[in-house]
């Protein structure tokens, strides 16, 4: 077992872009924490086995997921991240004559994915920056399936248990397939509403997962997806058509990181203490910004792209945009090192200068 600094002194690995590798990346949620010792040692000793291909079935992985989770491993599949995990139920999942369900200002994926497969999609807009939840639920049986962010992909947010309660009973009395992303669970505290405690319900619920945020693993791909056997069965049949997209690298990987408990809660602790010292010093410099269960911030700014833009030219620091997802006003930014930050919220100061 192993466990992370609250303050950890290593920078934040450099962006792989010709020419900028001494950006600081606080754009795409990576972890500056890396990953459990045992999860990289696993890694290092399957290296001696690449000229094999991996297990198409992903049997290891699968059953020490059904350990962690208390469940049976035909309710679990395991895919090359979440992102193939969306693309595969977009392909598979519902009534594929009718649109696919999603709200506005969120995770460009989804929608993509849908009109990529020729299903369409509709987008339920926001309610200021938060989901839309009752207008989401009346709309879902007129569609084939659904998709939720939660926690909320950019703003941080996480819906409160009578939300979660009031989408699958939607989902359950419709029969429409509602999938809940929780990309970002691990970070927020012990105690929030998840959507897999809904999954005994009867409803066509599903849960995709990663080990790419918390867990540190984002350059191996590999995320899951937790669901009643008949929906795991029919997302398998999709996925088997890729037997072999997750490698046997990112297999052994994340089966050992799953099983080092402490490193993830060092990581979670960490991040909780990187989030509070962050929001009170974008406080005591009067910059606004969202309330987040995440490893990222939106931080209000006048013009977002522009100021991402500018930081990345003039300043050599990488954040996203949150109008590219259809949320303006903010900045996504990444809770990396305490030293990245600082050089973050300086430059901040001059490429978006307040009063």
């Amino acid at each position: 077992m192993s466990a992370v600094s609250a303050t950890p002194e290593k920078k934040a690995y450099n962006a792989t872009i010709p020419g900028a590798d001494d950006l600081i990346r606080l754009h795409l949620s990576e972890s500056p924490y890396g990953a459990s010792p045992l999860a990289v040692k696993a890694a290092e000793q399957e290296l001696q086995r690449i000229n094999l291909y991996p297990a198409p079935e992903r049997d290891k992985l699968v059953e020490a997921l059904s350990a962690h989770w208390g469940i049976s491993p035909d309710r679990i599949a395991v895919a090359n991240g979440s992102d193939e995990l969306v693309l595969a139920t977009a392909l598979t999942l519902g009534d594929r004559s009718r649109p696919g369900l999603v709200h506005g200002g969120t995770f460009p994926g989804y929608a993509a994915s849908l009109d990529r497969v020729g299903r369409s999609h509709t987008a339920v807009p926001l309610d200021g920056t938060a989901m839309d939840v009752a207008r989401f639920a009346a709309q879902l049986p007129q569609h084939g399936i659904g998709y939720v962010c939660n926690p909320h992909n950019p703003s941080g947010s996480v819906l409160p248990a009578a939300d979660l309660s009031t989408l699958v009973d939607a989902s359950g009395d419709s029969g429409v397939p509602l999938v809940f992303d929780e990309a970002y669970m691990e970070f927020a505290d012990p105690g929030t509403p998840q959507a897999h405690s809904y999954l005994d319900r009867g409803a066509p619920v599903m849960v995709l997962r990663t080990f790419s945020k918390a867990y540190g693993l984002a350059s191996l791909r590999v995320g899951y997806a937790l669901g009643a056997p008949e929906l795991i069965a029919e997302l398998k049949e999709t996925l088997r058509t890729l037997p072999f997209s997750v490698n046997r690298i990112a297999q052994a990987a994340a089966t050992a990181a799953l099983g080092d408990s402490d490193f993830l809660e060092g990581t979670r602790r960490a991040n909780d203490a990187q989030r509070v010292w962050f929001g009170a010093e974008l406080d005591r410099r009067g910059r606004g910004h969202l309330p987040s269960s995440t490893n990222f911030v939106a931080v209000q700014v006048q013009d977002p792209l522009l100021a991402q833009n500018r930081l990345a030219a003039e300043h050599g620091i990488l954040v996203r945009s949150a109008a590219l997802f259809g949320f303006p006003g903010y900045l996504r930014i990444s809770l990396g090192t305490r030293d990245d930050l600082l050089a973050l919220l300086n430059a901040l100061d001059q490429v978006d200068p307040l009063g």
